[in-house]
């Protein structure tokens, strides 16, 4: 296809998004200045692709053509055959990225994420997979450079979570792990299993892109705000404190709570932040489709047939079954080293987006 108009294109709008830029107004409003500055960036990076790869197809029709007037078995044209080959290969690479800009970008994907992880099927065995998982995207996060924060959770017997939720902030944290979310299933021999049979147990992973103050409008009188005291982790002064937080959104009677820091202004402002997330995500499934649909798309129910990917410890095994990619590396990837998994489910999508588009 002749990508030529769409370059043209990409380098009109970085010369208008470049002039909005240099004008001192558009920074009195700090989100709108932090998107244009990322569009442009996306822009400049597209506009360079475009122009090496309209400067590969110039060099490959002048070799072609030089080609044409050599004697074959020259060396001149081995060496200009050889140039040709090189050049197609520059040219597909080059025109797959500048495709690929094609697919306008998730707005949500530079945003912050709250991660909710939930025990599913399984009983005690998935609350102590739910704190493998937690673990295993705390230690990604701290190899990117993130930051983690907890926020609330509710610890299971034998040490593990019934529930935990946190924060990860970051560059494109919410790019790189919106695809956990869904039905993560784990086949192992428990610490409780006597007899040593395997067993196949579910935690669910919700991952929300955190909502800003101008997305949407949380009405004071919308808000039950409590306090208790706190228990479980925590110390003896967060236990000891009324410091824990609980927010009841009124419309839809959506509870949040927050008993992580000893400061019940700092649990306040946690909950509001997971809240805020939460209504967004609701928000942005219904201008698609349903709230419920969605949800249920995304982490199904937590039975043992729902997932995206298995964690098969005697076979050392990990599948993400949406892109049929099966690694023998689980040891490396429970201990964090996911990018061997999410580049490829970043690229599937890619790709999908493109066929959406059906240039």
């Amino acid at each position: 296809m002749n990508l030529r108009p769409f370059i043209e294109k990409f380098a009109r709008r970085m010369s208008e998004v470049e002039a909005a830029l240099s004008d001192p107004k558009l920074f009195a409003n700090p989100i709108k200045s932090q998107e244009m500055a990322r569009e442009y960036s996306r822009l400049k990076s597209l506009t360079e692709a475009g122009g090496r790869y309209l400067k590969a197809l110039d060099d490959l029709a002048q070799h072609e053509a030089f080609l044409k007037t050599e004697p074959a078995e020259s060396e001149l044209a081995q060496l200009t055959r050889e140039e040709i080959a090189a050049l197609q290969i520059q040219a597909e690479r080059l025109s797959r990225e500048v495709m690929l800009g094609l697919a306008p970008p998730d707005p949500a994907d530079s945003r912050n994420s709250i991660i909710e992880i939930r025990a599913g099927a399984g009983g005690s065995e998935s609350a102590l997979f739910a704190a493998d998982l937690h673990r295993m995207y705390t230690r990604y996060a701290a190899d990117r450079g993130w930051k983690v924060e907890d926020m609330d959770s509710s610890p299971s017997e034998l040490g593990g979570f019934k529930e935990v939720i946190f924060g990860v902030t970051g560059v494109d944290v919410f790019k790189r792990l919106k695809y956990e979310s869904g039905v993560h299933r784990v086949q192992r021999v428990p610490a409780t299993e006597a007899q040593g049979r395997i067993h196949t147990s579910t935690s669910t992973v919700a991952v929300l892109p955190e909502a800003q103050e101008v997305d949407l409008e949380i009405k004071p009188e919308d808000l039950e705000i409590n306090v208790c005291r706190a228990s479980g982790k925590g110390g003896q002064g967060v236990n000891t404190t009324d410091s824990a937080v609980q927010i009841i959104y009124k419309p839809t009677g959506m509870m949040v709570r927050c008993a992580d820091e000893r400061s019940q202004q700092k649990n306040k402002v946690k909950a509001m932040t997971v809240l805020r997330s939460r209504l967004l995500e609701i928000k942005v499934a219904e201008e698609d489709a349903k709230y419920a649909a969605r949800r249920k798309a995304q982490v199904g129910s937590g039975e043992r047939n729902e997932r995206i990917r298995t964690y098969n410890f005697p076979q050392n095994r990990v599948t993400d079954h949406r892109i049929e990619l099966t690694l023998y590396n689980l040891p490396t990837f429970i201990e964090g080293e996911l990018d061997c998994i999410i580049d490829p489910l970043i690229a599937d999508d890619l790709e999908k987006r493109l066929s959406a588009l059906k240039l």
